[in-house]
Formats: C-alpha cells, sequence, structure tokens
C-alpha cells in the first residue's frame, strides 16, 4: 500500500502523532475514494438530440422538465428555434435510449443528432 504506520511496541496500536503527515494525507484520499465507490470513474456526457416534432413555444419546457426527471440528468437546454435538446447526465446513471423514450413518452420524439 506505500504508507507505512508505526507501531508502538508496547501498545500495538498505531501512533498517529509519529506518522508522516504526507502518509495520513494519502490514507485520507484513499479512505474518501473507497467510500465515494464508483462515482470516481462516473463520466459526465453531453448529447444533443434533435426533437422535430416541437411546434410551440412551451414545448421546450415540457421536453426540458421530461429530461430532467431522468435519473442521472444533471441539466437540460432546449431550444425551440433549433428543434434541439443539449443535454448533460451521468453515463454510469443513465443512456441516450432512456432520455430519447423520455421525450417520447412527453410526446415529443427525438434522436441523436448524430444518427440522422
Amino acid at each position: 500500500m506505500g504508507a507505512i504506520i508505526l507501531l508502538n511496541q508496547a501498545k500495538m496500536k498505531p501512533n498517529l502523532q509519529r506518522t508522516k503527515p504526507i502518509a495520513r494525507l494519502f490514507l485520507g484520499m484513499l479512505g474518501a475514494a473507497l467510500l465515494h465507490g464508483s462515482a470516481a470513474f462516473a463520466a459526465t456526457q453531453q448529447v444533443t438530440l434533435t426533437v422535430p416534432t416541437m411546434d410551440c413555444a412551451t414545448c421546450p419546457i415540457t421536453i426540458r422538465v421530461a429530461l430532467l426527471k431522468v435519473p442521472g440528468v444533471a441539466r437540460a437546454v432546449v431550444s425551440y428555434a433549433q428543434r434541439n435538446a443539449k443535454v448533460t447526465f451521468d453515463d454510469t446513471k443513465t443512456s441516450v435510449a432512456a432520455l430519447t423514450a423520455a421525450t417520447d413518452a412527453a410526446g415529443y420524439p427525438s434522436f441523436l443528432a448524430d444518427a440522422k
């Protein structure tokens, strides 16, 4: 593990006062990383969905609310003028398929902008 904890021979318990500060820092960071588990490896992605059936100025609100209800979605910006939605999400919690399913369930079918 690379960190050495000096032991008090008489009591056989860690003597943290004598442990080097860098070793304590390393152990603290390791503990924090272990507590957070897979969240440390989550990747945030941004995709653009094309939503061709938007036909009024209130459509983007409905689509944005539907996208924000999907677990893992951090941000959704919907443009009526461009007929698209830019979505930022955690790819360990959701997928593009879940995003398009959410817009479809709200009455607005969508597809990945690059996959026309």
